[in-house]
Protein backbone atom coordinates (compact mmCIF):
# COMPACT_ATOMS: atom_id res chain seq x y z
CA UNK A 1 0.00 0.00 0.00
CA UNK A 2 2.22 3.11 -1.43
CA UNK A 3 1.83 7.18 -0.29
CA UNK A 4 2.61 8.72 -3.49
CA UNK A 5 2.13 12.45 -1.66
CA UNK A 6 0.35 13.18 1.51
CA UNK A 7 -2.81 14.17 1.43
CA UNK A 8 -5.95 14.32 3.84
CA UNK A 9 -7.00 10.44 4.92
CA UNK A 10 -10.65 10.87 4.22
CA UNK A 11 -9.36 11.03 0.91
CA UNK A 12 -7.93 7.39 1.00
CA UNK A 13 -4.39 8.54 -0.37
CA UNK A 14 -2.87 5.16 0.06
CA UNK A 15 -2.99 2.85 -3.37
CA UNK A 16 -2.33 -0.75 -3.62
CA UNK A 17 0.97 -1.84 -6.41
CA UNK A 18 2.32 -4.63 -7.40
CA UNK A 19 5.90 -4.85 -6.76
CA UNK A 20 9.10 -7.57 -7.50
CA UNK A 21 10.23 -8.89 -4.09
CA UNK A 22 13.19 -6.45 -3.23
CA UNK A 23 16.55 -7.82 -3.09
CA UNK A 24 19.00 -7.44 0.31
CA UNK A 25 21.79 -5.60 0.32
CA UNK A 26 24.83 -7.12 2.19
CA UNK A 27 24.08 -5.88 5.43
CA UNK A 28 20.29 -6.40 4.92
CA UNK A 29 17.75 -8.78 5.52
CA UNK A 30 14.02 -9.70 3.44
CA UNK A 31 11.70 -10.19 5.89
CA UNK A 32 8.40 -11.85 4.58
CA UNK A 33 5.68 -9.68 6.20
CA UNK A 34 3.01 -12.02 8.22
CA UNK A 35 1.30 -8.87 10.10
CA UNK A 36 1.92 -4.97 10.83
CA UNK A 37 0.24 -2.69 13.18
CA UNK A 38 -0.81 0.68 12.43
CA UNK A 39 0.34 3.24 14.55
CA UNK A 40 -0.45 7.13 15.13
CA UNK A 41 2.95 7.69 13.21
CA UNK A 42 1.88 6.22 10.27
CA UNK A 43 -1.11 8.79 10.17
CA UNK A 44 0.98 11.46 10.76
CA UNK A 45 3.41 10.17 7.77
CA UNK A 46 0.16 9.47 5.29
CA UNK A 47 -1.29 13.18 5.89
CA UNK A 48 1.71 14.92 6.40
CA UNK A 49 2.48 16.18 9.93
CA UNK A 50 5.74 15.00 9.16
CA UNK A 51 7.28 16.45 6.29
CA UNK A 52 7.84 13.83 3.40
CA UNK A 53 11.41 12.61 3.18
CA UNK A 54 10.76 9.88 0.66
CA UNK A 55 8.16 9.87 -1.88
CA UNK A 56 6.61 7.59 -2.81
CA UNK A 57 7.15 5.63 0.37
CA UNK A 58 5.53 2.72 1.96
CA UNK A 59 4.36 3.21 5.63
CA UNK A 60 4.42 0.78 8.28
CA UNK A 61 7.04 0.04 11.19
CA UNK A 62 5.27 -2.87 13.92
CA UNK A 63 6.07 -5.51 11.39
CA UNK A 64 6.68 -9.32 12.37
CA UNK A 65 7.52 -11.77 10.05
CA UNK A 66 9.93 -14.35 9.33
CA UNK A 67 13.72 -13.59 7.54
CA UNK A 68 12.95 -14.97 4.05
CA UNK A 69 16.99 -13.65 2.07
CA UNK A 70 19.70 -12.51 3.97
CA UNK A 71 22.45 -10.11 2.19
CA UNK A 72 26.11 -11.81 2.02
CA UNK A 73 27.60 -9.95 4.93
CA UNK A 74 24.75 -10.73 7.49
CA UNK A 75 25.57 -13.14 10.55
CA UNK A 76 23.41 -12.46 13.35
CA UNK A 77 20.20 -13.76 11.21
CA UNK A 78 19.24 -17.09 9.24
CA UNK A 79 16.23 -17.84 6.71
CA UNK A 80 13.55 -18.84 8.83
CA UNK A 81 14.16 -16.50 11.69
CA UNK A 82 11.27 -14.76 13.76
CA UNK A 83 11.89 -11.40 13.34
CA UNK A 84 10.56 -8.06 14.38
CA UNK A 85 11.37 -5.03 11.97
CA UNK A 86 10.30 -1.66 14.25
CA UNK A 87 10.52 2.06 13.56
CA UNK A 88 14.53 2.64 13.91
CA UNK A 89 15.83 1.36 11.27
CA UNK A 90 19.41 2.45 11.21
CA UNK A 91 21.77 5.05 12.85
CA UNK A 92 25.23 6.07 11.71
CA UNK A 93 27.26 4.90 14.28
CA UNK A 94 29.74 7.35 14.76
CA UNK A 95 28.06 10.64 16.08
CA UNK A 96 28.54 12.01 20.09
CA UNK A 97 24.62 10.62 19.99
CA UNK A 98 25.44 7.11 18.70
CA UNK A 99 28.84 6.64 20.81
CA UNK A 100 27.23 7.67 24.09
CA UNK A 101 24.58 5.02 24.20
CA UNK A 102 21.71 7.90 22.53
CA UNK A 103 21.33 6.33 19.39
CA UNK A 104 17.94 7.73 19.45
CA UNK A 105 19.13 11.34 18.95
CA UNK A 106 21.36 10.70 16.16
CA UNK A 107 20.63 13.04 13.33
CA UNK A 108 21.53 10.36 10.94
CA UNK A 109 19.18 8.06 12.17
CA UNK A 110 16.64 6.77 9.45
CA UNK A 111 13.29 5.02 10.03
CA UNK A 112 10.98 2.55 8.56
CA UNK A 113 8.22 3.60 6.78
CA UNK A 114 9.10 6.97 6.31
CA UNK A 115 13.20 6.97 5.14
CA UNK A 116 12.69 3.43 4.01
CA UNK A 117 9.64 1.08 2.56
CA UNK A 118 7.72 -0.25 5.56
CA UNK A 119 5.46 -3.25 6.39
CA UNK A 120 2.32 -1.91 4.50
CA UNK A 121 3.55 -4.78 2.27
CA UNK A 122 4.24 -8.23 1.56
CA UNK A 123 7.92 -7.81 2.17
CA UNK A 124 10.24 -5.46 3.45
CA UNK A 125 14.03 -4.90 3.49
CA UNK A 126 15.45 -4.85 7.09
CA UNK A 127 19.28 -3.85 8.33
CA UNK A 128 20.95 -6.24 10.26
CA UNK A 129 21.40 -5.27 13.97
CA UNK A 130 17.91 -3.68 13.87
CA UNK A 131 15.47 -6.47 13.22
CA UNK A 132 14.84 -7.88 16.38
CA UNK A 133 14.55 -11.28 17.20
CA UNK A 134 10.85 -12.68 18.76
CA UNK A 135 10.16 -15.26 20.23
CA UNK A 136 7.13 -17.78 19.66
CA UNK A 137 3.79 -15.91 20.04
CA UNK A 138 0.77 -14.84 18.21
CA UNK A 139 2.42 -12.11 15.02
CA UNK A 140 -0.69 -9.96 15.79
CA UNK A 141 -0.45 -9.34 19.22
CA UNK A 142 3.21 -9.12 19.12
CA UNK A 143 3.43 -6.41 16.50
CA UNK A 144 2.17 -3.34 18.47
CA UNK A 145 4.91 -4.25 20.65
CA UNK A 146 7.41 -2.88 17.71
CA UNK A 147 7.13 0.53 18.26
CA UNK A 148 4.03 1.64 21.00
CA UNK A 149 5.53 -1.00 23.04
CA UNK A 150 8.59 0.23 22.94
CA UNK A 151 8.25 3.95 22.69
CA UNK A 152 5.56 3.97 25.19
CA UNK A 153 8.65 2.23 27.43
CA UNK A 154 10.78 4.54 26.94
CA UNK A 155 8.21 7.77 27.80
CA UNK A 156 7.37 5.49 30.89
CA UNK A 157 11.21 5.06 32.14
CA UNK A 158 10.99 9.00 31.76
CA UNK A 159 8.46 9.46 33.94
CA UNK A 160 8.10 6.71 36.52
CA UNK A 161 7.78 8.25 39.88
CA UNK A 162 9.14 6.76 43.29
CA UNK A 163 8.37 3.28 44.08
CA UNK A 164 4.68 2.39 44.48
CA UNK A 165 4.09 5.77 42.98
CA UNK A 166 0.91 6.95 40.81
CA UNK A 167 1.20 7.44 37.18
CA UNK A 168 -1.27 9.15 34.69
CA UNK A 169 -2.19 7.48 30.94
CA UNK A 170 -3.13 10.77 29.12
CA UNK A 171 -5.05 9.95 25.63
CA UNK A 172 -5.49 5.85 25.90
CA UNK A 173 -4.52 4.53 22.98
CA UNK A 174 -2.15 1.73 21.35
CA UNK A 175 0.77 2.23 23.61
CA UNK A 176 -0.84 3.71 26.65
CA UNK A 177 -2.75 0.35 26.79
CA UNK A 178 0.22 -1.82 26.76
CA UNK A 179 2.57 0.61 29.60
CA UNK A 180 -0.15 1.07 31.63
CA UNK A 181 0.20 -2.98 32.13
CA UNK A 182 3.70 -2.75 32.42
CA UNK A 183 3.41 0.08 34.96
CA UNK A 184 0.27 -1.76 36.88
CA UNK A 185 3.06 -5.23 37.53
CA UNK A 186 6.07 -3.19 38.24
CA UNK A 187 3.63 -2.59 41.41
CA UNK A 188 2.75 1.33 40.33
CA UNK A 189 -0.62 2.68 40.70
CA UNK A 190 -2.29 3.45 37.27
CA UNK A 191 -4.75 6.30 36.20
CA UNK A 192 -5.96 6.83 32.74
CA UNK A 193 -7.64 9.94 31.28
CA UNK A 194 -9.34 10.02 27.82
CA UNK A 195 -12.85 11.27 26.69
CA UNK A 196 -13.53 7.69 24.79
CA UNK A 197 -15.51 5.34 27.36
CA UNK A 198 -14.52 2.38 25.54
CA UNK A 199 -10.96 3.56 26.47
CA UNK A 200 -11.56 3.78 29.90
CA UNK A 201 -13.21 0.78 30.06
CA UNK A 202 -9.99 -1.53 28.68
CA UNK A 203 -7.95 0.44 31.14
CA UNK A 204 -10.19 -0.60 33.58
CA UNK A 205 -10.02 -3.96 32.58
CA UNK A 206 -5.76 -3.91 32.23
CA UNK A 207 -5.87 -3.09 36.17
CA UNK A 208 -6.40 0.97 36.72
CA UNK A 209 -6.69 2.03 39.93
CA UNK A 210 -8.81 5.36 38.29
CA UNK A 211 -10.45 6.48 34.95
CA UNK A 212 -10.91 9.92 34.28
CA UNK A 213 -13.03 11.74 31.68
CA UNK A 214 -11.15 14.40 30.25
CA UNK A 215 -13.95 16.19 28.58
CA UNK A 216 -16.81 16.31 30.71
CA UNK A 217 -15.55 19.07 33.46
CA UNK A 218 -13.96 16.88 36.27
CA UNK A 219 -10.60 17.87 35.74
CA UNK A 220 -11.13 21.21 36.99
CA UNK A 221 -12.42 20.13 40.22
CA UNK A 222 -9.32 17.81 40.82
CA UNK A 223 -6.52 18.37 43.40
CA UNK A 224 -2.99 17.09 42.02
CA UNK A 225 -2.28 13.83 43.09
CA UNK A 226 0.08 12.21 40.27
CA UNK A 227 3.84 11.75 40.93
CA UNK A 228 4.18 11.26 37.27
CA UNK A 229 2.76 11.21 33.83
CA UNK A 230 2.93 9.90 29.87
CA UNK A 231 1.20 11.79 27.07
CA UNK A 232 0.24 10.10 23.87
CA UNK A 233 -2.32 12.54 23.01
CA UNK A 234 -0.54 14.29 19.89
CA UNK A 235 -2.78 17.63 21.58
CA UNK A 236 -1.12 20.53 23.01
CA UNK A 237 -3.70 21.49 25.57
CA UNK A 238 -3.44 17.60 26.73
CA UNK A 239 -0.02 18.26 28.22
CA UNK A 240 -1.88 20.97 30.40
CA UNK A 241 -4.23 18.82 31.99
CA UNK A 242 -1.19 16.54 32.42
CA UNK A 243 0.02 19.18 34.44
CA UNK A 244 -2.68 20.23 36.40
CA UNK A 245 -2.84 16.55 38.06
CA UNK A 246 1.13 16.53 38.94
CA UNK A 247 2.26 16.92 42.46
CA UNK A 248 5.56 18.95 43.25
CA UNK A 249 8.95 17.12 41.66
CA UNK A 250 6.81 15.15 39.03
CA UNK A 251 7.07 14.39 35.14
CA UNK A 252 5.25 14.67 32.78
CA UNK A 253 6.85 12.29 29.29
CA UNK A 254 5.71 13.24 26.24
CA UNK A 255 5.22 10.17 23.67
CA UNK A 256 4.04 11.71 20.16
CA UNK A 257 7.12 12.49 17.26
CA UNK A 258 4.19 14.97 16.62
CA UNK A 259 1.98 17.03 18.79
CA UNK A 260 -0.29 20.43 18.28
CA UNK A 261 1.35 23.64 20.13
CA UNK A 262 0.96 23.82 23.60
CA UNK A 263 -0.55 26.49 24.83
CA UNK A 264 0.95 29.34 27.23
CA UNK A 265 1.76 27.68 30.42
CA UNK A 266 0.58 29.36 34.15
CA UNK A 267 4.46 28.76 35.68
CA UNK A 268 3.35 29.27 39.08
CA UNK A 269 0.18 27.74 38.88
CA UNK A 270 1.03 24.18 37.26
CA UNK A 271 4.93 23.94 36.12
CA UNK A 272 6.60 25.73 39.82
CA UNK A 273 7.41 23.12 41.92
CA UNK A 274 9.94 21.48 40.58
CA UNK A 275 7.51 20.14 38.11
CA UNK A 276 9.50 18.56 34.71
CA UNK A 277 8.04 18.23 30.99
CA UNK A 278 10.61 15.97 28.77
CA UNK A 279 10.16 15.05 25.06
CA UNK A 280 10.73 11.23 24.21
CA UNK A 281 12.30 10.87 20.51
CA UNK A 282 12.20 7.08 19.19
CA UNK A 283 14.14 4.99 20.88
CA UNK A 284 17.68 2.96 21.24
CA UNK A 285 17.90 -0.87 20.43
CA UNK A 286 18.38 -1.30 24.23
CA UNK A 287 15.14 0.19 25.03
CA UNK A 288 13.94 -2.36 22.34
CA UNK A 289 15.39 -5.80 24.16
CA UNK A 290 14.52 -4.24 27.96
CA UNK A 291 10.73 -3.83 26.76
CA UNK A 292 10.68 -6.62 24.89
CA UNK A 293 11.56 -9.16 27.60
CA UNK A 294 9.48 -7.33 30.12
CA UNK A 295 6.93 -8.18 27.35
CA UNK A 296 7.34 -11.75 27.86
CA UNK A 297 8.54 -11.95 31.52
CA UNK A 298 5.38 -10.12 32.90
CA UNK A 299 2.70 -11.27 29.98
CA UNK A 300 1.95 -8.14 28.75
CA UNK A 301 -1.47 -8.61 26.51
CA UNK A 302 -2.11 -6.33 23.58
CA UNK A 303 -5.84 -5.86 22.22
CA UNK A 304 -6.00 -5.57 18.37
CA UNK A 305 -8.62 -5.50 15.61
CA UNK A 306 -7.24 -7.44 12.74
CA UNK A 307 -8.13 -6.33 9.40
CA UNK A 308 -6.90 -7.16 5.74
CA UNK A 309 -4.27 -5.03 4.16
CA UNK A 310 -6.10 -3.38 1.37
CA UNK A 311 -7.70 -1.49 4.51
CA UNK A 312 -5.06 0.20 5.14
CA UNK A 313 -6.82 3.41 4.60
CA UNK A 314 -9.85 2.03 6.61
CA UNK A 315 -7.61 1.71 9.37
CA UNK A 316 -6.02 4.93 9.23
CA UNK A 317 -9.24 6.63 8.88
CA UNK A 318 -10.77 4.68 11.96
CA UNK A 319 -7.78 5.81 14.41
CA UNK A 320 -7.87 9.10 12.97
CA UNK A 321 -11.37 9.45 14.58
CA UNK A 322 -10.38 7.68 17.42
CA UNK A 323 -12.33 4.57 16.79
CA UNK A 324 -9.88 2.42 17.24
CA UNK A 325 -9.88 0.43 20.36
CA UNK A 326 -6.70 -1.00 21.83
CA UNK A 327 -4.07 -1.61 18.11
CA UNK A 328 -5.67 -2.45 14.75
CA UNK A 329 -3.09 -4.89 13.16
CA UNK A 330 -3.05 -5.54 9.14
CA UNK A 331 -2.95 -9.18 8.14
CA UNK A 332 -0.21 -8.85 5.22
CA UNK A 333 0.11 -12.80 4.51
CA UNK A 334 -0.58 -13.27 0.53
CA UNK A 335 0.61 -15.41 -1.94
CA UNK A 336 2.89 -13.51 -4.51
CA UNK A 337 3.63 -13.62 -7.57
CA UNK A 338 6.55 -15.80 -8.81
Amino acid sequence: MVLRAPAAIATRPLREETRPTPEPGPTQAVVRVDCCGVCRTDLHVVVGDLPPVRSPIVPGHEIVGRVERIGSAVRTLAVGDRVGVPWLRRTCGACEFCASGRENLCDRKEFTGYSADGGYATHVLGEEGYVLPLPAGDAFRQAPFLCAGIIGYRALKAALPRPGGRIGFFGFGGSAHLTLQLAVRQGYEAVAYSRDDEHLELARRLGAAETVRTDDGSLERRRPTLDGAVVYAPAGEVVLQALREMKKGSTVAIAAIHMSPIPPIDYDRVLFGERKIVSVEANTRQDAREFLTLASRLKLESTVQVRELSEANEALIDLDRDAVVGTVVLDCRRDTPA
